[in-house]
């Protein structure tokens, strides 16, 4: 599957700033939205599906200031990125934003082309979320059609235990763990024990259930 479109939601009370922005932004090629208040921003998030991309918010901004945005999309659970753009420096302000999961807090006036940079990065740091977590889905996905038995069997083959010790251990004869572990690689669409645990330690796989944690 392909990258989801990202999209670069401009927020700035200033028509003028925000225009200036949204060319900006257009001539690198990247494709954007401008919002005139952190409503218009919630407005147009509510109506996306699965958006993806990042915010760039201004911090002096009516009616709700630009952090008072970042606080409003965190309650929300809005994963984009957010890069804050203040004609005002302040550091305890730009701590705050930051501690709260802010990706960069750019003073005004700022160089072109170092914004673009880092609102690239931004979006980058989006897409790379977006496929760990396609990933981690399609794993969870593998994981949950193994048997339990052959779940078992995964995990200590993963551990490093070979197909006697785990046929000890579960209680079980070698043929049959040959047989669950074939099958599991086959499900996981590995060929080898160290591909099994590097994927069950990726994915932090515990407590010996062979499960994804968020199971």
């Amino acid at each position: 599957m392909s990258d989801p479109q990202a999209t670069v939601h401009l927020v700035d009370d200033e028509a003028a700033v925000r225009d200036a922005l949204a060319f900006l932004m257009r001539t690198h090629g990247l494709r954007v939205e401008p919002h005139a208040s952190g409503l218009a921003l919630f407005e147009a998030l509510d109506r996306a599906i699965d958006p993806h991309g990042c915010i760039v918010l201004d911090v002096r901004m009516e009616p709700l200031s630009g952090l008072q945005v970042h606080d409003e999309l965190i309650a929300r659970g809005v994963p984009l990125p957010v890069i804050f753009l203040s004609g005002h420096g302040d550091i305890p302000m730009a701590v705050d934003a930051m501690q709260k999961g802010a990706l960069d807090f750019v003073e005004k006036p700022f160089n072109d082309q170092a914004l673009v940079n880092k609102v690239q990065r931004a979006i980058a740091t989006d897409i790379h979320r977006w496929r760990e977590s396609r990933a981690h889905a399609d794993v969870a996905g593998k994981l949950a059609s193994l048997t339990d038995r052959e779940h078992e069997v995964a995990v200590l083959v993963a551990a490093g235990k070979l197909n006697k010790q785990v046929a000890d251990e579960l209680g079980i004869a070698i043929r049959t763990v040959e047989v669950h572990r074939a099958r599991a690689f086959t499900k996981l669409g590995l060929r080898s024990a160290a591909e099994l645990a590097t994927m069950l330690e990726r994915f932090e796989v515990k407590g010996g259930s062979g499960r994804p944690d968020h199971q």
